[in-house]
């Protein structure tokens, strides 16, 4: 797949490690990806980059993740297609309903392994690709 066939993600996690290593491998796969360190960064970014996935870390000081979640779902526009993947330490049963609750559309448990988390991007993508036509 050539870069112009993916459509662009965003990361969204205050540790600068994390969202570097996720960007590197994200784009290594031809995925547009613009990093964001806090929960009004991603906001502030979500119309420019209108992305397909977000991959959204939840502990965060400011703007938490649950907070960023419900924001981007409740966007007139961008908030029907765009689907959420929040990337915590949280695995408790009732984080993830949560999650689920705030809008999100997926899980990922840290520590994760970027092979999975390429497979989670993937799948959400088919998702957004199936309820669009």
């Amino acid at each position: 797949m050539t870069q112009a066939k993916n459509p662009p993600i965003l990361v969204v996690d205050d540790n600068p490690d994390n969202a570097e290593i996720i960007r590197q491998y994200l784009e290594i796969r031809g995925y547009p990806t613009t990093v964001a360190h806090s929960g009004d960064e991603a906001l502030a970014l979500f119309e420019t980059v209108c992305p397909a996935v977000v991959l959204l870390d939840v502990m965060m000081p400011g703007r938490d993740g649950w907070e960023v979640c419900r924001v981007m779902k409740q966007h007139p526009k961008l908030g029907r297609t765009v689907r959420i993947v929040m990337v915590t330490a949280l695995d408790e049963l009732r984080d993830k309903h949560e999650a689920l609750q705030t809008g999100a559309d997926d899980y990922v448990e840290k520590p994760f392994d970027l092979p999975t988390l390429a497979t989670t991007v993937e799948r959400n993508l088919q998702v957004r690709r199936a309820k669009a036509s």
